[in-house]
């Protein structure tokens, strides 16, 4: 399959959707590409800022600084690396998340694994955030009706390689 009858196929998943959303890095904004051509960039979808560890491996950071990736991983609050805090993360995720609850109408958000266990956490309200794994192009479907409901679907990869 080529790259348009791919990006077809991947759109028509969406086709109902109002809005187009994704985080302002180039690579969200190519992914968006494949959804539809207008896209709104939303700063609270950006990735995680790694601080010092932006680049790094987990490996990498198993190898150097055990202790630190420990700590960092075992208490949501903490923020070693410099940068941002599981909790902080969660916090503007969440509060994205609440302006969508008066949007009427489907909308897509391409964004990162970080942000997207964030807003499954917040959806599901549980304290299982690094047992989330998110795979490339992946889709997770959030709805709110009142309360927010979690779908989750079968994304067609063959049809992308």
């Amino acid at each position: 399959m080529d790259w348009q009858s791919a990006k077809g196929s991947r759109c028509s998943q969406f086709k109902r959707a109002r809005r187009l959303l994704c985080g302002p890095e180039l690579r969200t904004r190519q992914t968006a590409e494949l959804y539809g051509e207008n896209v709104d960039i939303v700063a609270a979808l950006r990735d995680c800022d790694f601080g010092r560890w932006k680049g790094m491996s987990i490996d990498d950071l198993q190898r150097s600084e055990p202790e630190t990736l420990q700590a960092w991983l075992s208490d949501p609050t903490s923020a070693p690396h410099g940068g941002e805090s599981v909790a902080q993360l969660a916090e503007r995720v969440a509060a994205w998340l609440s302006t969508l609850e008066a949007t009427p109408g489907h909308i897509v958000a391409v964004t990162h694994p970080f942000v997207i266990r964030a807003a499954l956490m917040q959806v599901l309200q549980g304290a299982a955030f690094n047992q989330i794994d998110v795979e490339p192009l992946s889709a997770v479907e959030l709805r709110f009706n009142g309360r927010w409901r979690l779908r989750l679907m079968n994304a067609d990869l063959e049809g992308m390689r």
